[in-house]
């Protein structure tokens, strides 16, 4: 029996009228490498968690979680999850009036749910909208991206991302860690776009995997609204003034100090991460080639790539690094271990239009240092001449509107 009073009652879902997909074919997470089925909670579409929130549909899946819109509002499921709520406690916790706070997904709750293998902490967010991922990968497949990216689309984006970056680190001492598209959300689809998606899941159910102990789902493709992005999964911040080492970032956008297994790495692999995710922003091209073999990144053809891109390091930074002497002889030279591919920067950029190519060029060269004792810090970054340039306030910028909770998203990490 329901000890909370529902403001609307449970939707009902269709039992038939879908295809069932044979049980030996993998799908979803289930094709991932790492997937293990007892570290997922067993989600069934219209369950109600915490006696409040319904789940609609599947919207997103990866290495470590589902993600799923409910009625109501947003949460979150892991292993590591208590961390990130004591993170966004803290980031909700400073009474600031620096703007990057506002670009900085909302915590609004949190609960915690049993599975049949051990407890989820659960995180209540605001509605947003689907990832800079998801838009680019969808405008890719219809052709309605255009091939030819320009720099002045792109000021604003970085922008956002450095303001919310200026926060964590100079208001909040946090150090985010993992950027990257899929990590920025847009603004949630009007009321009534979302309704209509809510009508369609139940009006056309796609078809499912039904195992014994679970039924896996496949993703349904989410509306979004229009705005600029806001950063969220805070699952890997880490808090700048504690002893950081090991590994973090994306593969395609690790630092090379946490390549080169450094003691410790500080605030500035941020620095790096917000250039290559600039790059991905402006770029139709691949600044870091794919080099994983057998599902394992392959660190040395990465680093023969940024050397290529970015010329060799000091000998002093070789030094500082576990695993530099692997790479680089006492002299500082290349061992010839891995060969260096023939292409440089300036090739890789011959894609980008707009009126100060050169100029990015210059700024991106400032955030991909070697050393991250070069690097600029994050609001260095925002304030380079390149990125001033042209800078306006939109008094009427939808991405600082509130929007009405109508339903949310469930994001369940192992």
């Amino acid at each position: 029996m329901s000890t909370m009073r529902w403001t609307s009652e449970p939707r009902t879902f269709p039992t038939s009228g879908y295809e069932l997909i044979d049980a030996a074919t993998k799908i979803e997470e289930e094709t991932l490498p790492s997937y293990t089925p007892e570290s997922y909670y067993p989600v069934e579409q219209g369950e109600i968690m915490n006696d409040r929130y319904q789940v609609i549909s599947k919207i997103g899946y990866g290495s470590s979680s589902t993600v799923w819109l409910a009625r109501d509002l947003v949460y979150i499921l892991g292993r590591e999850t208590e961390h990130e709520i004591g993170v966004y406690n803290h980031i909700q916790s400073i009474e600031t009036d620096h703007p990057g706070q506002k670009n900085i997904r909302k915590l609004l709750d949190h609960f915690f749910l049993q599975g049949p293998n051990g407890r989820h902490a659960c995180l209540v967010h605001e509605l947003l909208g689907m990832s800079m991922l998801e838009l680019d990968t969808i405008g890719r497949n219809l052709g309605v991206i255009d091939p030819v990216p320009r720099l002045d689309r792109a000021k604003p984006l970085i922008r956002r991302v450095l303001y919310a970056l200026d926060f964590l680190h100079q208001g909040a001492q946090l150090i985010h860690t993992d950027l990257q598209m899929r990590n920025l959300l847009l603004p949630a689809a009007s009321p009534a776009r979302m309704s209509t998606y809510e009508e369609n899941v139940i009006k056309y159910p796609l078809s499912r995997k039904i195992l014994k102990d679970r039924t896996i789902y496949p993703t349904r493709l989410f509306p979004t609204g229009r705005g600029l992005p806001v950063l969220c999964d805070f699952g890997e911040a880490r808090f700048g003034d504690q002893h950081n080492c090991g590994m973090i970032m994306p593969d395609f956008h690790r630092a090379p100090e946490v390549i080169l297994g450094f003691p410790g790495w500080d605030y500035k692999v941020d620095s790096w991460g917000v250039g290559m995710l600039a790059w991905e922003f402006i770029s139709t091209r691949l600044l870091i080639t794919n080099h994983r073999r057998d599902g394992l990144w392959d660190d040395g053809a990465h680093v023969a790539e940024l050397v290529a891109l970015l010329g060799h390091p000091s000998r002093e930074f070789i030094r500082r690094g576990t695993h530099g002497h692997i790479f680089w002889d006492d002299n500082g030279n290349w061992t010839g271990l891995v060969t260096i591919p023939d292409r440089s920067l300036e090739q890789a950029a011959a894609d980008i239009e707009g009126e100060d190519p050169e100029d990015f060029l210059r700024w991106l060269r400032r955030a991909l240092q070697w050393d991250p004792k070069d690097r600029p810090t994050i609001l260095d970054l925002f304030m380079d001449p390149w990125l001033m340039k042209g800078m306006r306030v939109r008094r009427d910028d939808p991405a600082l509107k509130d929007y009405p909770d109508i339903v949310g998203v469930v994001k369940i990490i192992d």
